[in-house]
């Protein structure tokens, strides 16, 4: 009984918490959510994309020279 009677505490002063929260400081928690990319993979999508546009950067770059030194 001592397991079912902890629960019913810690279920109380959950809702304790809630109920004593401001509105608008939940909906502002809600609204902080991960994308699913990073909740999923955690920092490797993220990894990538910087990876992916640093090349594009250095490709722009580079054909960018290549296209003004040929104009001369």
């Amino acid at each position: 009984m001592a397991k079912s009677d902890e629960l019913v505490k810690y279920i109380t002063q959950r809702v304790v918490h809630y109920i004593d929260t401001p509105k608008d400081e939940r909906k502002d928690r809600t609204k902080r959510k991960e994308p699913w990319a990073m909740k999923w993979f955690g920092m490797i999508p993220f990894a990538v994309s910087l990876w992916v546009g640093k090349k594009e950067k250095e490709f722009d770059t580079q054909s960018h020279k290549r296209s003004s030194s040929g104009k001369g």
